[in-house]
Formats: structure tokens, C-alpha cells, sequence
């Protein structure tokens, strides 16, 4: 506890937005030349920033969709998963994987993940079963899955694979992309997500053009013009407004990857010193981890967090309760001890801070705290 006349603990906020957005004139022109063309539905600035995110990634085609939450629903739409189909995913997953799922209609079949944090390949193929028609894994915070071993499962039981990549843009294995390994990658430019918006924004990548087609009338009512409909579908566009915001930051794309990393590198050099209290998950030289979320595994970790925030720091959790232990999952049947490593990792697994706009003093000020909660 701070004693009589001790300056306050620094601040180490988890949000930067409020940095990152100190400067926000060169968007607001952007706006307002957009208001002045009226073009807000599917207008220009959604067709640039398709072009531009689909070269960031490596990919031929791009289609800006409401969310990450509907890239996920609609790819899997697109690729005819519906009722009487299971797919399988990570059972430690973002609530949006599994809800993207159910809503397709199918039946959501989860699987244990590994060290990494990610579906453990060895688990995959106990999980399919006649019904199967996909496998969505996913890109747990920014770290890639195996996805070698994942198109090998699929091919083998003729399975398409669809990635949820909504938090691991810019990340690879080998130099190729996460989300250009399957049919379709999905990803969010939710505000907090390494390339973001002004609220909800999704982007699907594809280098399938028969898909690509596919999600563009999915996304906009099945209209293939003004006054022709190919099928009855949704509204899931991605605003004119939110793909202005997303032309101004993909630029910095790299800087944001790349300055990530670096903070999670010296994260890993300081944390990795408290043996027997804190571990790290393996990292692998060939794959790009892009940090959307920098966690570890921490002993005491409910009493660690509280401490942290004391101090200032924005600790969080995620998750403390998978989602098949969630009411959410009860009609699915499952029950603790299921799936004993993501139970494990969620009863110690801790976020820490780990953004581009940290300062040294910041890194410092976390680094010091937890090492002090152990000392």
C-alpha cells in the first residue's frame, strides 16, 4: 500500500486509444469529404481499403464486411456450412468463434488447446465425426495455429478450413499470412484490435473469387444489382465512415506489428526470470506472434491482478471461464474436465499491456510490479 505522501502509482493504461487518436484531423477531412459525396453505403473509401488490406495480407480479394463476429458467420454461410453440420474450434475461443458458429445453424464441436494457447492439432480428428464440415481454428492473440498440420487434417477428411484471424492481422507462419491458409480469413477491426475503427468493422480474405462473390451478396441483402436479389441474405457492410478511419491507420500497420513485438520481447526477458512463478508460452522463430494480446501464466494469479491494478497497471483476464462451462454451451453437453488445458490456463492466465504507444517508463513500471509481487 502507498504510505502518507507517496506519489501515486503510474498509470499504465491497457486502451490506447486515447493516445492514438490524440491527432485526429487528417480523419476528420476524411469524413468530411465523405459527407460531401453522400457515398456511405459500399462507397469508395470500402473499396480502397479492400484493395489495401487484401495486399497487406497477401491475398486477391478483400471483402469489408459489419464485424469480425460476421466474417466469421458469413464465410461460413458462403462455404454452405449450415443446420446438420458440426464444426470444430478451439475450446478456449472468444465467444464470437463459437457464436458465429451457431448462428450458421451448425453444431459447435469443441477441442482442447495446447501450450500455446491455440487447438491442439493432436485433438482434432478424435473430433470429427460424419457430420463435420469445417475446421475454424483460431489465432488465439495474435499467435498462429498449426496450420500446416490443420490443412493436412482437413484434406484428409475433406473438410474446409476457414481461419479466425480477427485478432492476428499481420501475423505468419513462414512469411504466408494468417488467413490465407484456408478458404476464407476472417478478421475485426474492432477499436481495441491491432488495426482498428471507430466501432465495428470486419474484413474477409480469399483467394477464391467464387467465394469472393459469394460474400459480397451475402452481405448486402443477396443483391446483385438495384433491382435484382440472387438469393435472401443480410446487411453486414462495412461503413464507408469506419473504411475512412481504416485507410488513415493501415499504413502503420508494420510500425504497430512490429512495435508489439518489441514490447513483448522485453516483457518475455523479464518475465521469464521468475521461474516457478510465471510461464511463458514457447515461442517459435517461424512463426509471427503479433501481440494483440501479450498473456502469461501467473502462480497466484487473481491476487497478482489485483495487486497490478493497485499499482495502476490494467491487468485483465482472458478468460476466467471457458466457454463450455458457460450456460451459453449447456445444450452441448459438455462438463468440467473436458477440456483440462484450457480449464487450467484460465484459472492462471493473465494479459498484461503490451500496446505500440507504451513508453519505456510504462514497460518498466509493469516489468517492476510483478516482479515485486513475487519478490
Amino acid at each position: 500500500m502507498k504510505t502518507a505522501g507517496q506519489k501515486p502509482y503510474l498509470k499504465v493504461n491497457y486502451s490506447y486509444l486515447s493516445r492514438q487518436f490524440a491527432e485526429i484531423d487528417p480523419i476528420l477531412e476524411g469524413i468530411r469529404e465523405l459527407v460531401k459525396s453522400g457515398d456511405f453505403t459500399l462507397g469508395k473509401p470500402v473499396v480502397e481499403f479492400e484493395q489495401k488490406f487484401a495486399s497487406l495480407l497477401g491475398a486477391r480479394h478483400a471483402v469489408g464486411v459489419g464485424s469480425g463476429t460476421d466474417a466469421l458467420f458469413l464465410t461460413l454461410k458462403a462455404v454452405g456450412v449450415g443446420p446438420g453440420d458440426e464444426v470444430v474450434t478451439a475450446a478456449n475461443t472468444f465467444v464470437a468463434t463459437a457464436g458465429a458458429i451457431e448462428t450458421a445453424g451448425a453444431k459447435i464441436v469443441f477441442v482442447d488447446c495446447d501450450e500455446k494457447s491455440v487447438i491442439d492439432v493432436e485433438k482434432i480428428e478424435a473430433a470429427i465425426t460424419r457430420k463435420t464440415k469445417a475446421i475454424l481454428p483460431v489465432h488465439w492473440a495474435g499467435q498462429p495455429a498449426d496450420m500446416t498440420k490443420i490443412l493436412a487434417i482437413a484434406k484428409k477428411h475433406k473438410l474446409t478450413v476457414v481461419e479466425d484471424a480477427c485478432q492476428a492481422i499481420d501475423a505468419a507462419i513462414d512469411g504466408k499470412r494468417c488467413g490465407t491458409f484456408g478458404i476464407g480469413g476472417c478478421f475485426s477491426l474492432h477499436p481495441l484490435k491491432n488495426l482498428n475503427v471507430w466501432g465495428d468493422g470486419g474484413v474477409i480474405i480469399t483467394d477464391d473469387e467464387t467465394l469472393r462473390d459469394r460474400l459480397r451478396l451475402l452481405r448486402n441483402h443477396g443483391m446483385s444489382d438495384r433491382d435484382s436479389y440472387a438469393f435472401f441474405a443480410y446487411n453486414s457492410r462495412l461503413d464507408s465512415l469506419q473504411a475512412v478511419v481504416g485507410n488513415h491507420l493501415i499504413k502503420d500497420t508494420k510500425w504497430i506489428t512490429d512495435s508489439r513485438i518489441k514490447n513483448a520481447e522485453r516483457l518475455d526477458a523479464a518475465l521469464g526470470r521468475l521461474k516457478g512463478k510465471v510461464v511463458l508460452s514457447p515461442r517459435s522463430k517461424n512463426e509471427r506472434h503479433v501481440y494483440h494480446l501479450y498473456q502469461f501464466f501467473a502462480e497466484d494469479r487473481d491476487a497478482l491482478l489485483a495487486y497490478l491494478r493497485e499499482r495502476g497497471v490494467g491487468a485483465k483476464v482472458h478468460y476466467p471461464v471457458p466457454l463450455h462451462l458457460q450456460p451459453a454451451a449447456k445444450p452441448l453437453g459438455y462438463k468440467k474436465g473436458d477440456f483440462p488445458v484450457a480449464e487450467a490456463q484460465a484459472a492462471r492466465i493473465l494479459t498484461l499491456p503490451v500496446h505500440q504507444h507504451l513508453t519505456d517508463e510504462e514497460l518498466e513500471h509493469i516489468i517492476r510490479c510483478v516482479e515485486d509481487f513475487y519478490s
